[in-house]
């Protein structure tokens, strides 16, 4: 059987020299010429300590450090605690399908591409471009966040000057090379690392007495107000289990952007060694930075506080600022602020360059204009860094409105985008894994195998359709319905039925048989391309990387 890589809607996978070239599949096929044609035009800027920073800390932000105030208030700390811990052991059955997937095609756009390989090229289209949707809102939350963190130190300048600075700040440093952005993430990174662990025993001080003039609060709060908060009123096991269940929105924001360490395959060194190098770490690091978090802010800030439960506009609903201040430190809250607003900063570099690598990846596929194919002489591709950027402009509805308004609006307009993504993702690999078994090919025969697949993919895949079908439940109890809730959390299902099914019976695609797909050709690009041998790290580096 052979196999014309024309068949892969984007031809432009390869350098055009090659564009007739037609592969029995199981021959080998790749030479230096035949590499990726985005690997010459990008440049392969991450190292290794990039890549596994970001995945470590990258897309920590707002979501966790702002965020987090909402869950606890809507279900009480166990309920918290449990939404987070539950919606990261779903993240981890995505990430580790996005990391196989990206060790045998390190392409830049990642699932965007596979989309088109294993599925059908009209679920490419339709994901990728919601995955730039997703983005145009993502980044002005990010910035809108920045605005209510400003405004802890002062309200006498609009929010509008704020949102510009740190929007010019987002393109700037996605314009240069791609090395600036992971020199960049990686300061950020170790900042956010600081700030959690400090957090951490800022919080065991504060909940074990050793401030001084403050009681040893121990579970206090976890007994009043209670483990568990009476949602909307609603009494008994019920109204708890539905605060409980409202946590998976703001648990989804807040690992939105996990699959960023995929989006830059093509940009990242030794791609088949470090991506999966990363994945297999992302347990660890939800239960030590998200769980562990959300745990200690249980401890030290009742769910039923005042600033928790109204929307302030200011920073002073941040639950680590909160318990600061209600422990009578003066200089924390300060420091913790600073170190949450550059992780707006960095949260909104990964997701530009999520966004502007998937534009770049879907004009490669000719699922968008070929202008956004352009590069600069950085190697970045400057008119999708440029075209994400207007949508910026959406941060300055907070001008007409309170910003954590505004923010919580687009907080769950992004969640709803992240969970279409993730469920793609594990579409997408699960035709892959049942093409690979179609096709007699070995798992063994792949660059990286992931561990607990298929089961971690379809138990992401079922859990995460659950919580976007039941997300905004609470405009259907009688009394409650809010057209802006159910647009910001439903407006994502018609948005990606439309864009799947619009481009299918335009273009009349189908969907790829199983024993179609170019799964042996990749394998023989792997086979032939192999990556050098890693070299063993001294000094300070070794311990960077046994930390990472």
């Amino acid at each position: 059987m052979s196999f014309n890589k024309d068949r892969l809607e984007g031809k432009d996978f390869f350098d055009g020299s090659n564009d007739k070239l037609d592969v029995e599949v199981g021959s080998p096929v790749v030479e230096d010429e035949k590499a990726f044609a985005e690997q010459r035009e990008l440049k392969r800027g991450l190292q290794q300590r990039h890549i596994q920073m970001i995945a470590l800390a990258g897309t920590i932000g707002t979501g966790l450090f702002l965020g987090s105030g909402r869950a606890l208030a809507a279900a009480g700390p166990v309920g918290a605690i449990l939404g987070y811990l539950l919606t990261g052991i779903l993240v981890s059955g995505v990430v580790l399908s996005i990391a196989e997937l990206a060790a045998l095609v390190p392409l830049t756009g990642s699932y965007v591409r596979y989309a088109a390989c294993f599925f059908d090229p009209a679920l490419s289209f339709a994901i990728g471009w919601n995955h730039v949707y997703a983005a145009c809102v993502a980044i002005p939350a990010e910035i809108t966040a920045a605005a209510v963190l400003i405004s802890f130190w002062t309200t006498s300048v609009s929010n509008g000057v704020w949102i510009t600075v740190m929007g010019l700040l987002i393109i700037s440093t996605n314009l240069f090379f791609i090395r600036v952005y992971g020199e960049l993430e990686f300061g950020f990174s170790m900042l956010k690392i600081m700030l959690v662990v400090g957090s951490i025993v800022m919080g065991l001080c504060i909940d074990l007495g050793g401030v001084s003039g403050q009681p040893r609060l121990g579970f206090q709060y976890w007994k009043n107000p209670g483990p568990f908060v009476q949602y909307l009123g609603i009494e008994g096991s019920l109204g708890q289990f539905l605060g409980f269940w409202t946590t998976f929105s703001n648990a989804a924001y807040a690992y939105s952007g996990v699959e960023t360490i995929a989006a830059a395959a093509a940009e990242t060194k030794n791609p088949r060694r470090n991506i999966p190098k990363a994945a297999k770490r992302i347990f660890v690091r939800v239960i030590l930075f998200y769980v562990l978090s959300i745990f200690i802010v249980t401890l030290i800030v009742p769910s039923n506080n005042s600033l928790l439960l109204k929307s302030t506009g200011t920073a002073s609903q941040s639950p680590l600022v909160l318990a600061a201040n209600l422990a009578g430190i003066k200089v924390i809250p300060h420091i913790i602020n600073a170190i949450v607003l550059t992780s707006a900063w960095s949260s909104g570099n990964s997701t530009m360059l999520g966004a502007s690598r998937t534009l770049y990846g879907l004009a490669r596929e000719g699922h968008a204009p070929k202008i956004f194919l352009r590069t600069n002489r950085f190697g970045i591709p400057y008119i999708s860094v440029g075209f994400v950027s207007l949508f910026m402009s959406l941060g300055y509805m907070t001008l007409q409105d309170s910003a954590s308004n505004v923010f919580s609006w687009l907080q769950d307009l992004v969640s709803a985008a992240a969970i279409i993504a993730w469920m793609v993702i594990c579409i997408v690999y699960l035709r892959f894994y049942y093409g690979c078994k179609r096709q007699g090919i070995d798992r063994s025969e792949l660059p990286w195998a992931a561990p607990f697949q298929p089961f971690a993919a379809w138990m992401a895949l079922l859990g995460f359709g659950l919580i976007l079908l039941t997300s905004g439940y609470a405009i259907f109890i009688h009394g409650k319905w809010d057209i802006e809730t159910f647009f910001s959390h439903y407006f994502n299902i018609p948005l990606i039925l439309l864009l799947y099914f619009g481009y299918k019976f335009t273009k009349r695609t189908k969907i790829v048989r199983l024993d179609e797909m170019p799964i042996r050709y990749f394998i023989d690009i792997a086979n032939q391309n192999p990556e050098p041998e890693e070299v063993p790290a001294k000094g300070w580096r070794r311990i960077n990387i046994l930390w990472s």
